[in-house]
């Protein structure tokens, strides 16, 4: 006799429902598209809930769904369509109908990036042991929110939105952030039931607590410490309101950490940040994408560093901007340098003020330290690059290659057209346009005589009548 096949066993899988249109962002991008600290509002609840490890992640799309689709391209994502936007009952009703009814539904909102995974690992647990789990908040100003109602045993009974809220109902402070999990069969039967005869003429998912009331389940309440993680996001005001909370929030944990902060409220975190011992970040600086700093990192006021690595002891001075570069340990760059994709600074180099570098190697204890642009280039070590230097790499349709060999001395408004090489030890003599190879160990002039023409004058204009 064989033995039955066991149940599978439950799963958790999310839906995110994110169709909403987002009219009072006015804007053409969707809502759930907004940036927030650098990246889409969607972007933020994906990533927490990832966090989970849920068996799928569904996403209920509606306005503006292919630049959502699009801007999403991971293929462990499922997309469903809500065509008309019936309300938030109707948008998770297109959702459930592939979700096993074993399963865990774990339902989030695209325009509430707070969230943390541990508030939400508490809500599907209570889910999993077959109970309906709510997450409750009690913010400081509730309007707009749909109030929890309790009966006399202090049980919640119902939720009721503001538009249909009684004048006794409205000044309940315990409000509903629309976050819950169920377990998915009871909850596609209750999703069935649902009506439209209220003031919006919507299917309100809020109604599924009173019917999971009326059919016995009981429905248990998980009430936020801070209220701020249930935040959602309706319009560019509340978008900067969150922008501020993200920022506090990054600083916060890079305090934690050791990091001194000289004013928390002037960094702007729009990624993620890794970082050693004894690190110092001034005023108004912006870290993006991923950026890693080595031991006693110093990053002057208003650095923008994007995607790059920092050595130990390195020095940023004021207003420099790096994308996409790594840096070497006890180097010195700025202030107003600019170090762009794909450059690489060994250990000891000098970038000065007003000097771009860009898709270039440069070898230790070089320095570029006034006006220059180094572009397309190998440059060895103990390489001194004279004020004003121009490396001219490209000739309109190819970027070409130079190399520089260790020891050269670049003169001051020198143009190195590539692609060249300059030999090490080499000498350019100030005001130089070299377009040939440059011995090694030698000084190559290439400019024009100087000449005074006697008896010149300049052309003078015609007076005015």
């Amino acid at each position: 006799m064989s033995k039955p096949t066991p149940a599978p066993a439950p799963q958790l899988s999310v839906v995110i429902l994110a169709a909403g249109e987002g009219k009072r962002m006015k804007s053409r991008l969707p809502k759930v598209l907004q940036p927030l600290a650098g990246r889409p509002l969607l972007a933020h609840v994906l990533d927490t809930a990832g966090a989970l490890s849920p068996a799928s992640i569904r996403i209920v799309y509606g306005h503006g769904g292919e630049q959502v689709r699009a801007a999403f391209s991971d293929a462990t994502l499922s997309w469903v369509r809500q065509a008309e936007q019936l309300g938030t009952g109707h948008a998770l009703q297109q959702a459930v109908p592939e979700i096993p009814d074993a399963d865990t539904v774990l339902v989030l909102y695209g325009d509430v990036p707070l969230l943390r995974a541990e508030t939400l690992e508490r809500l599907t647990a209570i889910a999993g042991a077959g109970e309906l789990a709510l997450l409750t908040m009690e913010p400081e100003h509730p309007a707009g929110y749909g109030r929890i109602v309790r009966d006399p045993a202090g049980t919640v009974a119902r939720i009721v939105e503001q538009k249909d809220a009684s004048a006794e109902e409205l000044r309940i402070g315990e409000c509903n952030t629309g976050i819950l999990a169920a377990p998915a069969g009871r909850l596609k039967a209750w999703l069935a039931s649902l009506r439209n005869d209220n003031a919006q003429r919507e299917y309100y998912l809020t109604d599924v607590i009173g019917l999971a009331v009326r059919s016995g389940v009981t429905v248990t309440p998980v009430r936020l410490a801070d209220p701020i993680e249930a935040l959602g996001v309706n319009d560019k005001e509340q978008l900067a309101q969150l922008e501020a909370l993200c920022r506090r929030n990054a600083a916060r944990s890079l305090m934690r950490e050791g990091v001194t902060i000289v004013d928390p409220a002037r960094l702007d975190v729009r990624g993620k940040v890794t970082h050693g011992q004894d690190v110092c970040i001034d005023v108004n600086v912006v870290l993006e994408g991923r950026v890693r700093l080595g031991d006693r990192v110093r990053i002057g006021p208003g650095c923008v560093i994007r995607d790059s690595r920092i050595g130990d002891d390195t020095e940023l001075f004021a207003h420099c901007v790096l994308d996409g570069a790594t840096i070497g340990a006890g180097a010195r760059i700025g202030p107003y340098s600019r170090i762009r994709p794909t450059t690489e600074l060994a250990d000891g180099v000098h970038i000065g003020n007003f000097v771009e570098v860009k898709n270039s190697l440069l070898g230790a204890e070089s320095k570029a330290n006034h006006l220059s642009y180094v572009g397309d280039a190998e440059v060895g070590a103990h390489v001194n690059i004279g004020a004003g230097t121009i490396i001219a790499n490209y000739d309109g349709a190819n970027k070409h290659r130079t190399h520089i060999g260790d020891k050269a001395h670049t003169g001051s408004n020198s143009v190195l057209v590539a692609p060249i090489t300059v030999g090490e030890g080499a000498t350019i003599a100030a005001g130089s346009t070299v377009t040939r190879e440059v011995p090694a160990g030698k000084l190559t002039i290439a400019r024009a005589r100087q000449t005074t023409i006697e008896g010149w004058r300049r052309p003078v204009k015609p007076k005015k009548k």
